[in-house]
């Protein structure tokens, strides 16, 4: 056999000796979302660092004065996500108890997100120079939170770890040096780890949307929100920033009216309970 034939094996070979991991910690919901996913990292783990991560930006923006400093704008995000966090159980048991966390940076920026575990960040010039209602923040938020659910950057992490692990299999066998291997962990670390994949943004807007309509919140508003983010990005300005490597607006709105037909009966159920 020959040195590319045994690194070849080697590679095929990964995703079995790794196939416990290989599962998912979601259910599919109405919009059909489910696949198995390459899970090698605790969860606990992950969360734990997510956690210490989300402590740190507090006390950062503290520090600059710029940590919930609009009362009401704080009110009105916590509002959503309190709607939103118990809608989680259709996707996760566990997830309306996690310890989720809320806050609002004072900042230009066009961004948000969600950590694992729960710990949510809305940026206050993603909601001022958008002017969102309170329907189109509900569908940023299920988006950011679905990559929560789904641990999306778990699974991130673990594919990382299998790259990684396939690269120094190859170095050792192919008789390449320590510099070859770095270079290649850090060509995958540019081109995939550090973002999250089409599959997982896809998945993300599906969840996100069944989320905001079982909390109530319209789903039609994921529509208008998209065409912002496409004016936003025009005229040679940057994308929001948690858009930068997210699939064209266009697409997602073609998603979302696709969707319609099925989440459009939830959100009507969740409106005759409010």
């Amino acid at each position: 056999m020959t040195v590319f034939r045994i690194f070849t094996a080697a590679l095929l070979a990964l995703p079995c000796a790794t196939l416990s991991g290989c599962t998912t910690t979601t259910d599919s919901g109405a919009v059909g979302a489910t696949r198995p996913q390459l899970l090698l990292v605790s969860s606990a783990k992950l969360d734990q660092m997510a956690a210490q991560s989300y402590t740190k930006l507090k006390s950062d923006s503290a520090g600059k004065g710029a940590l919930n400093q609009d009362a009401a704008m704080l009110q009105r995000v916590r509002a959503v996500a309190a709607r939103i966090e118990p809608q989680t159980e259709v996707f996760r048991k566990d997830a309306p108890g996690w310890h989720w966390e809320v806050n609002v940076i004072s900042s230009n920026e066009l961004n948000a997100f969600c950590m694992p575990g729960g710990k949510i960040m809305f940026y206050s010039g993603l909601i001022d120079k958008l002017h969102l209602s309170d329907s189109e923040i509900a569908i940023v938020m299920g988006h950011e939170i679905s990559h929560a659910l789904r641990e999306h950057s778990r699974e991130q992490l673990s594919q990382a770890i299998a790259a990684q692990t396939a690269i120094d299999i190859g170095t050792a066998l192919l008789g390449f040096g320590a510099g070859s291997a770095d270079l290649a962990s850090v060509g995958y670390e540019k081109l995939v780890a550090t973002k999250f994949s089409r599959t997982d943004e896809s998945e993300a807007d599906r969840i996100g949307l069944e989320l905001s309509a079982r909390a109530g919140y319209d789903p039609r508003a994921g529509i208008s929100l998209w065409q912002k983010m496409l004016q936003a990005s025009q005229g040679g300005g940057r994308p929001p920033e948690f858009l930068s490597t997210h699939p064209a607006e266009e697409n997602r709105v073609q998603q979302i009216e696709a969707l319609l037909p099925t989440v459009m009966p939830l959100y009507e159920a969740a409106q005759q309970k409010h």
